[in-house]
């Protein structure tokens, strides 16, 4: 990796409202980083933390960090300080650095302010002192990042991923498709999750270039995919490909290959309106634990598309799938269970658990918490994510962790949380909650409450009262059942 970047030095790396930026800018970017950990930092061998909105210093020092193989902890501004305080100390990076949005959440001399100074005095920085590492020969099996991922317990899970991992999973997405050198790779998802981060290193690898998108304007892309020969791929959540389509002009030109769609649902409707708009959509199921995408469909022409709809296609070689029953029995054809997965791409267990019997059996196959089956082609249909998990507008919300912030307000008996099918945010955020006294809360009001302990996303959309929740003859609530009444209403 940056191999393509020394033979190509002023190849387009990076271009977003503020500028275009060459490889021979990111070399130079990677040296100055190099200078700053040595003079606050004991070791290249310790992570570092960012904690910083999507940015284009972000994806430099993101870059440069993986040049010279120093360990990342991406953080998401969304967290809530004690969030932010348990991670920090938990995995204590040797350095933080900071956006000017978030610079005043955490104090200290570990801390580094990353503001537009920091990034001017990156391209006046004199690289000719100094030796850049041979990236090449980093060893693979060292850690490139921790990762969070939401438990189902309510508290966040770390995952170590490893830079053969990310190399595989980098590798295996570009057969499928790829942009060539010089044209873009559209990127609106944040830079604190593995599908976000995975897009710079398929760039890294194959020399082609990165169109960041701060925050997601329908008009642009519109603009961008319809009719700039330049842009050849974009990675999106439902969330957004839904309200793309809300626009009748929306379409993509033919040069596009294609829109990579993953983080959470999709619903059948908005796939079907995508294939009559002729727009060519490549389905996808990953998870953190898996470096992003590890299924997909392959990149087809529009009147090629996939069939069957709801399919995301089959694993990336050499990675292998498995649909198996409770007691661990493989499946046959259109047999529903839970899916396993194996192969390069796929992690090596959490940060400091001692629960890889659970998730790991003895040949190590993953067992993801997914549920999903085969047809006879080997295509992959999901039918349900981790049990309980809800994925809304790409983000990840633990039902308990929202359950538990509902039930400490007043006059609430019992709260149940769900993810309901929604074609613009794929699954919509909705609490059934029970009362004590029989009064109405009023849902802004929640919401209002609910904003001191939880990130937005994971605040209900919508509120549901109802008299009593159906359970099991052992007090289990029946999430299914209640989505049901809830869906079909």
């Amino acid at each position: 990796m940056f191999e393509f970047g020394k033979s190509e030095p002023q190849q387009v790396f990076l271009t977003s409202e503020h500028g275009m930026y060459t490889y021979s800018d990111l070399e130079r970017f990677t040296a100055f980083f190099l200078d700053i950990i040595k003079q606050k930092s004991d070791s290249l061998k310790w992570p570092v933390a960012f904690l910083s909105e999507s940015s284009d210093l972000l994806i430099f020092a993101i870059a440069a960090a993986w040049n010279l193989g120093i360990p990342i902890i991406p953080l998401s501004p969304k967290l809530t300080q004690n969030e932010l305080e348990d991670i920090i100390e938990e995995l204590s990076p040797s350095l933080i650095f900071c956006d000017t949005a978030n610079r005043n959440r955490l104090d200290g001399e570990d801390v580094i302010h990353m503001d537009e100074n920091f990034f001017l005095n990156a391209f006046t920085f004199d690289i000719r002192d100094l030796k850049l590492p041979n990236s090449s020969k980093i060893k693979e099996d060292t850690i490139f990042g921790y990762f969070l991922t939401s438990g189902t317990t309510g508290k966040s899970k770390i995952v170590p991923l490893k830079r053969r991992q990310m190399l595989s999973a980098a590798k295996a997405s570009a057969r499928n498709f790829q942009p060539e050198p010089n044209h873009f790779w559209l990127l609106c998802l944040p830079l604190n999750h593995v599908g976000g981060i995975s897009i710079i290193f398929r760039s890294l690898l194959y020399g082609s270039a990165i169109y960041r998108m701060g925050r997601f304007n329908e008009e642009m892309v519109t603009e961008f995919l319809s009719e700039n020969p330049r842009f050849q791929a974009a990675s999106l959540v439902p969330t957004m490909l839904s309200r793309l389509l809300k626009n009748p002009l929306f379409k993509t030109h033919r040069g596009f290959k294609a829109i990579l769609l993953g983080g959470g649902p999709t619903t059948q409707q908005l796939l079907k309106r995508s294939v009559e708009r002729g727009i060519p959509i490549v389905s996808s199921y990953g998870m953190t634990e898996t470096c992003a995408q590890i299924v997909a469909n392959p990149m087809t022409t529009p009147s090629g598309m996939y069939t069957p709809l709801k399919s995301v296609g089959k694993p990336f070689p050499p990675n292998q799938l498995q649909i198996r029953d409770p007691e661990g029995k493989v499946l046959g054809k259109n047999q529903s269970g839970m899916i396993w997965l194996k192969g390069p791409q796929v992690f090596d267990g959490y940060y400091e658990s001692d629960e890889i019997s659970d998730i790991f059996d003895k040949n190590m196959w993953f067992k993801t918490g997914d549920y999903g089956h085969l047809n006879g082609f080997d295509q992959l249909f999901i039918e349900s994510r981790r049990e309980d998990l809800i994925i809304t507008g790409g983000e990840n919300v633990n039902p308990v962790e929202v359950e538990e912030a509902i039930q400490k307000l007043p006059s609430i008996k019992e709260a149940v949380v769900l993810g309901i099918p929604d074609e613009e945010w794929g699954q919509k955020v909705t609490a059934v909650i029970t009362l004590m006294n029989g009064k109405i809360p009023d849902l802004e009001e929640i919401k209002n409450m609910l904003s001191t302990e939880l990130t937005d996303f994971k605040i209900p959309k919508e509120l549901i009262v109802v008299e009593k929740l159906p359970k099991t003859v052992m007090g289990k609530v029946k999430r299914w059942e209640l989505a049901q009444q809830i869906i079909k209403k």
